[in-house]
């Protein structure tokens, strides 16, 4: 009974820990894809240096406390009338970005909790698990269409939230997992459409919407969307996922052969995809490499390096070789706008880092980029947080993250799942993801252990001869807490696809 009592006790305690402190504290470096690329003229404890000094910068600007008790805004900086302070973009940007510096960041959690009471006090008028899309002067969502949602900024929300469950647990005071489940939810009921499997601009589009069948491929994060099937169990996330890498193959193939580059806007994806006109949405270059899609390097790049997707891969490959081409492996000639065609758009002849940090990423898919990621990296670095806006400086917030290999997921990954909880490595866990079987290999009699689910729950496994039959757990990530004879206890992370 003693021996019970203390096992029982164990398990307490050890969820008690990982519910209190973060579980993949930064600097945690992610195993990326096989083949993948770190700038290499700086040493990890450099590039961990440069994204914690970075964020000390861009915290201290755009973390703001001035709307409510317990709430948190990234502030949108720039003003138009009224007056914007938030956009649901920016509150997913910084969700994300708060839950990846937890460990080096002592009041992560405190900064994402009020982020994520922010969002809960601005709910889209369409669907209550959605975000109003904007905030003005005053914290009211904006009266001029700012109270509909906006499909970016959900995904980063929902993002975010399951990070969040991976980091500290959902035993607190908020259950992020469950909100993360109701906003992914959420967002394929009212920013997906569901006839097409494409990601639609916000929940506002409607299907009589002559903006129903369109789409942004900023949005196309499929990295985001494998977590999001795992967590919700939903195969429709695959099918989003498939979609996204196929419209970036027809506007390659049929519109930037030679560029690779991905438009604004793409419409009529119900029949024959092509690039939005001009001023179709927002302005003359909604055809172009803009503004929305300079972040599809980033987006798409991400997703290589977690899953390791040929699809992803070959799209870089594209963009890789004309933005070098283009620039002359120079990062300063970078320029912030391009036709899809690769001309530069007149008057975007200027520096951006909300088109230059992508291309960082988007160079890590390959040794061949080794000399320009270094050159990328270091003129990034260059660039000052006060010499530009809320946009350019929250991408490159994001970005450093993962030029330092920080960029874990939260679920889904084909690299697998790092057993980095103890420092014992007398216990190995095989295959990693596993679909029926799990194999413990150990120099130790396993005598026995408990299976914790996503929510901290135990869980009944049977095992026989070190082989668990893990065929009844649903998909997801799970943690094995074991006692070993010597009464020490080891912990491991295990993937069950």
């Amino acid at each position: 009974m003693k021996k019970i009592i203390f096992f029982i006790s164990l398990v307490s305690f050890s969820l008690t820990s990982m519910a209190q402190t973060p579980q993949y504290p930064f600097p945690h470096h992610y195993q990326y894809t096989a083949g993948s690329i770190l700038p290499n003229n700086h040493t990890a404890a450099v590039l961990n240096t440069n994204t914690e000094t970075f964020y000390d910068q861009w915290k201290a600007v755009y973390l703001k406390n001035d709307c409510g008790t317990n709430q948190y805004y990234v502030w949108f900086q720039e003003n138009p009338q009224p007056a914007t302070i938030c956009v649901s973009e920016g509150q997913g940007y910084g969700m994300v970005i708060t839950a990846y510096m937890a460990g080096y960041d002592a009041n992560a959690k405190t900064y994402f909790d009020g982020l994520y009471n922010f969002y809960k006090a601005h709910p889209s008028v369409n669907n209550a698990n959605l975000m109003a899309w904007a905030q003005v002067t005053g914290c009211a969502d904006d009266p001029n269409g700012g109270n509909d949602g906006a499909s970016d900024g959900d995904m980063d929300i929902a993002y975010g939230l399951l990070l969040a469950h991976y980091q500290w647990g959902s035993s607190g005071a908020i259950n992020y997992l469950s909100e993360a489940v109701n906003i992914i939810n959420a967002i394929k009921l009212d920013d997906t459409n569901p006839s097409i499997f494409t990601t639609k601009l916000g929940d506002w589009a409607n299907s009589t919407d002559p903006m129903y069948y369109d789409t942004r491929p900023s949005d196309f994060m499929m990295d985001h969307f494998r977590a999001f099937e795992s967590a919700s169990g939903s195969t429709a996330w695959n099918a989003v996922t498939n979609e996204c890498y196929s419209l970036i193959h027809t506007m390659q193939t049929n519109f930037s052969s030679a560029s690779g580059l991905l438009p604004d806007f793409i419409v009529h994806c119900n029949t024959t995809p092509v690039p939005a006109s001009a001023n179709y949405l927002e302005g003359p270059e909604d055809g172009g490499y803009s503004y929305n899609a300079c972040r599809t390097p980033w987006r798409i790049g991400t997703d290589y390096l977690v899953s390791g997707d040929a699809r992803a891969k070959t799209a870089l490959d594209k963009m890789n070789a004309w933005i070098r081409t283009k620039t002359a492996d120079t990062p300063a000639n970078i320029q912030s706008g391009y036709t899809l065609t690769g001309a530069t758009i007149s008057g975007d002849n200027y520096e951006s880092e909300a088109f230059i940090a992508p291309f960082a990423v988007g160079a890590m898919d390959s040794s061949i980029n080794q000399t320009w990621l270094n050159s990328v990296y270091d003129h990034l670095l260059s660039m000052q947080l006060s010499n530009t806006t809320y946009y350019e400086n929250t991408i490159k917030m994001q970005t450093l993250i993962v030029l330092s290999s920080n960029w874990w997921i939260p679920a889904g990954s084909t690299t697998g799942v790092q057993n980095n909880i103890s420092a014992n490595t007398d216990v190995v866990l095989y295959p990693n993801p596993a679909d029926e079987k799990l194999f413990i290999k150990s120099d130790k009699q396993i005598k026995n252990f408990v299976c914790i689910n996503y929510l901290g729950q135990a869980v009944n496994l049977k095992s026989e001869n070190n082989t668990i039959n893990i065929a009844s757990l649903p998909k997801g990530i799970y943690i094995l807490i074991f006692n070993p004879e010597n009464g020490e206890s080891l912990s491991r992370k295990f993937t069950k696809e």
